[in-house]
């Protein structure tokens, strides 16, 4: 994997859903193949621009009036069980309930009432949430959780809107499966990837 630090202009990305094409302008020729990278905003200037952390499975490629790549490095994953790390986490913690409002939908000719996400607002909740993403991988020894902005966004070609309420997760953990750790971290935690949520970061203690 590749890890990349990415400023990208003001101009380039006046909101999320622009700044996560500006990233896809970095990996030419690959419009229509699943995004294989993950990023999250580490700082914002108005009007200046964007520094963004990226991680990836192929090399970005920098050009003309695509987004800066500031710094780049090979990133290979050397974990092993027990160890303890310090790690970051920008997410979108949600649960999925029902809505007769939504109407129904038939799957294999059974008839299902709509879902819908819904945020996780209370810290009690986040933690919660949290912890069920890392018992496959790690235990939690310390953590710290800072609720963000909402993040407000519109996708004009298919005409929708919307919101995520993201939230940050700095603490320590220890693991327990190193590989699915490992998968964990290519994947990415949680949905509103689009959206600069779910990179996990991690660095030894």
């Amino acid at each position: 994997m590749y890890l990349s630090k990415v400023f990208i202009p003001w101009q380039q990305a006046k909101n999320p859903y622009q700044l996560h094409q500006a990233l896809w302008s970095l990996f030419p020729n690959r419009e229509e193949l699943q995004r294989d990278f993950l990023f999250r905003l580490e700082q914002q200037q108005k009007s200046v621009g964007f520094h963004i952390l990226m991680q990836s499975q192929t090399t970005p490629q920098m050009r003309e009036n695509t987004p800066q790549i500031l710094a780049q490095r090979d990133y290979e994953l050397v974990l092993q069980p027990s160890q303890r790390l310090r790690f970051r986490l920008r997410a979108n913690p949600i649960k999925t309930i029902k809505d007769s409002s939504k109407g129904t939908v038939t799957k294999k000719g059974k008839v299902f009432t709509k879902t819908v996400r819904v945020p996780l607002l209370q810290e009690e909740q986040q933690q919660a949430w949290l912890e069920r993403k890392f018992k496959d991988f790690a235990q939690l020894e310390t953590l710290l959780i800072q609720s963000e902005p909402i993040i407000y966004f519109r996708k004009s070609k298919e005409q929708r809107s919307g919101k995520i309420q993201s939230v940050l997760f700095d603490g320590v953990c220890s693991i327990t499966d190193a590989n699915a750790l490992k998968q964990a971290m290519v994947e990415g935690i949680g949905p509103a990837k689009a959206f600069g949520c779910g990179l996990l970061s991690v660095a030894r203690v």
